[in-house]
């Protein structure tokens, strides 16, 4: 049945899926950075979609006269196989206007590349919810970060019923059409800055607070970007390619970006990953790599805004070592005169009686990762004026 009705949708709105007129920009409103597969699961039963319907919902950070899809195999290691991508506005009902490529419905993404889909005739607001559904028929191990999904076996709609869960899937960003380019600002960091610890789809990591922050002081003005990832490193591969090697593909591909906040290194610091362990970087190398990124954003035109590392004492493999290598790079972020600018999210977070630590409430009990508190301390750290945000 529901084959046959996204047949007939497929039919009616293909023709009018036309991205509105030639003086409109494309500009990205949703993003999630690709990651290499993370073999969750086990070698006999690994975690993957196998004849799944995925519904993922996004919340677009302006409003859009139509939209297009970016699905991305990038970091994959097998042709990825989709069919019967939809997408309607979270709370509607039905299973929504047919995402198209080239008007076909089931696409093969190669290994290495991305597809970007059709114009699809979907007007929406600012700060919409859109919820897209895609079919894998074939057993698929997806190489983009962990987003809020909800899987369900079989090719059918996806309701809200259906559980949430954090996995992996393949939308890598979500572009719509405006008459106008806001300001775009890419917060570009590690598992603080993705949202790894905040409530599961709430939209409550610093980034998207800040969202909103930036809504209400200047509506339409602003659209922030999350590209973090969970384990990610300002140097060297870990979970993911790091800062450094991911920066083409993450910021600069992005159309329209004006800023960056770079929230990267305290991953480089606490060690020197598997199997060793030992205490990472040192600041001579982490500065080198704040630098390079600078350099690079500026040759560009995209201004650079450095965040402060915040506080880890009490967590996992925390060492005095790695304690005065990030107290020496705050002070490089602080006053090195590199960044042309500067959040002070240390100073957000920390305990005042003592700073090695997260201050009382605003961590969770790893003491590394903010709670939902200590994101939007986060948050309320951000000098929007720096972004050309200023109260009317």
């Amino acid at each position: 049945m529901l084959k046959h009705l996204f047949a007939s949708i497929c039919t009616a709105a293909v023709l009018t899926a036309t991205g509105g007129t030639a003086a409109e920009v494309w500009v990205p409103l949703w993003t999630a950075s690709p990651a290499p597969d993370r073999r969750d699961g086990t070698p006999e039963a690994p975690l993957q979609f196998n004849a799944e319907t995925v519904r993922q919902d996004m919340r677009l950070g302006a409003s859009a006269n139509a939209l297009r899809f970016r699905i991305s195999n990038e970091l994959g290691d097998a042709p990825l196989h989709v069919s019967h991508l939809a997408v309607r506005k979270k709370g509607e009902d039905g299973n929504g206007l047919p995402v198209l490529f080239n008007g076909r419905s089931d696409i093969v993404v190669p290994v290495g590349a991305a597809l970007i889909s059709d114009p699809v005739a979907l007007a929406v607001p600012a700060f919409a919810d859109v919820a897209m559904s895609l079919y894998f028929p074939e057993p698929t191990r997806p190489a983009v970060r962990r987003t809020p999904v909800r899987v369900v076996a079989g090719l059918v709609d996806v309701g809200d019923e259906a559980r949430l869960t954090r996995r992996q899937n393949v939308v890598s960003a979500v572009y719509g059409a405006r008459e106008a380019a806001p300001t775009i600002v890419v917060a570009l960091g590690d598992s603080i800055t993705e949202g790894a610890t905040a409530t599961l789809g709430a939209h409550l990591d610093w980034p998207s607070v800040l969202a909103r922050r930036f809504d209400e002081t200047c509506p339409g003005q602003v659209v922030v970007l999350n590209q973090g990832i969970s384990g990610n490193r300002l140097m060297d591969h870990g979970r993911s390619h790091s800062a450094l090697a991911r920066l083409d593909r993450d910021v600069l591909a992005q159309p329209e970006v004006d800023f960056v906040i770079l929230l990267e290194g305290i991953n480089d610091i606490r060690h020197s990953g598997a199997p060793l362990m030992r205490p990472g970087r040192d600041a001579a190398d982490m500065e080198l790599g704040y630098r390079q990124i600078v350099a690079r954003l500026h040759d560009h035109g995209i201004k650079v805004v450095g965040g402060s590392l915040t506080p880890f004492e009490g967590s996992e493999r925390y060492e005095p070592v790695s304690e005065a290598t990030r107290q020496s790079l705050n002070r490089f972020i602080r006053t090195g005169g590199v960044f042309d600018a500067v959040i002070d999210f240390d100073a957000a977070v920390r305990d005042p009686a003592k700073p090695e630590g997260f201050l009382a409430g605003a961590s969770r009990d790893d003491r590394l990762h903010p709670n939902d508190a200590g994101y939007a301390l986060m948050s309320e750290a951000v000098d929007l004026s720096v972004f050309g945000c200023s109260p009317k």
